[in-house]
């Protein structure tokens, strides 16, 4: 066998491998959300919608599905300007303690979610603002707020300046410029940054969790008081409705800007 053929079939091993893993998780909870059983197996024990009947007749799932999805909404929408304007002043202008805003873009890797999140429970109950819904939207987007500002970031470095001149030459004021020139320039940032702040604060757990109360629960949360007692297939069945809200965000993605520039933006 030749080196650059041996080559081949070990990288393509290691691929493969590495699809296995990604996958089985997912494979083996959208099969055991079929069963016809009343446990959780894999293989499935037979197939059966039951487990998907069960979930869209649970009224108190689809509340916490309601909270969870209004969480990630108020996430989006403060982070959409805060994270567009930093995005692009980090790119095109020398910012004084520039230094420190790298080391807070850091923060999701350095700092354990848990301290992230005690942090904010002290602070918004302080503030007596625990037992509300809008305060776990505001913790999500400090917490995940560096993941929009790369995604503008990217997209603002690769916008040529001379654009910005020639409109300014042109008689537009600077109004115009941002809206005509520099804000379709970054929007491609703009809205890969957006989808990936919705689906984090969608599927986030930690800080729900310490945010909410039991009138309050967000469907990550909900799922954690489920599983406490016993794991069932219907939790299985919510789980694939999460898997595909973020294969419809990527879809979306893929749509209005393009999987290969989302992934250069990172």
């Amino acid at each position: 066998m030749s080196s650059p053929l041996s080559k081949t079939i070990v990288l393509w091993l290691f691929v493969g491998a590495v699809l296995v893993m990604l996958s089985a998780p997912t494979i083996v909870v959208l099969g055991a959300s079929f069963t016809s059983g009343n446990i959780i197996t894999f293989p499935p024990d037979g197939f059966s919608l039951q487990w998907y009947a069960k979930i869209a007749g649970a009224r108190d799932l689809w509340e916490a599905f309601l909270r969870s999805l209004q969480v990630a909404l108020i996430c989006t929408i403060v982070a959409i300007p805060i994270g567009t304007f930093a995005g692009i002043a980090l790119a095109k202008y020398a910012i004084r303690f520039e230094r420190s805003v790298q080391v807070y873009l850091l923060l999701p890797f350095t700092i354990p979610l848990i301290g992230s999140g005690i942090g904010l429970m002290l602070v918004f109950g302080e503030w007596r603002l625990l037992g509300q819904l809008w305060p776990v939207g505001i913790a999500c987007c400090v917490i995940n707020l560096p993941f929009m500002i790369w995604a503008v970031t990217a997209s603002a470095t690769s916008l040529d300046p001379d654009l910005e001149l020639a409109a300014a030459n042109c008689g537009a004021p600077p109004l115009s410029t941002f809206l005509h020139v520099t804000l379709p320039a970054v929007m491609p940032g703009v809205i890969s940054g957006a989808l990936l702040m919705f689906i984090l604060a969608l599927n986030e757990f930690l800080v729900s969790l310490l945010l909410v109360d039991a009138r309050i629960v967000t469907l990550p949360v909900q799922i954690y008081n489920s599983i406490r007692s016993i794991i069932t297939p219907d939790l299985a069945a919510i789980s694939v409705v999460f898997i595909a809200c973020a294969a419809t965000a990527i879809v979306l993605l893929d749509r209005l800007v393009g999987l290969d520039i989302f992934l250069k933006s990172k």
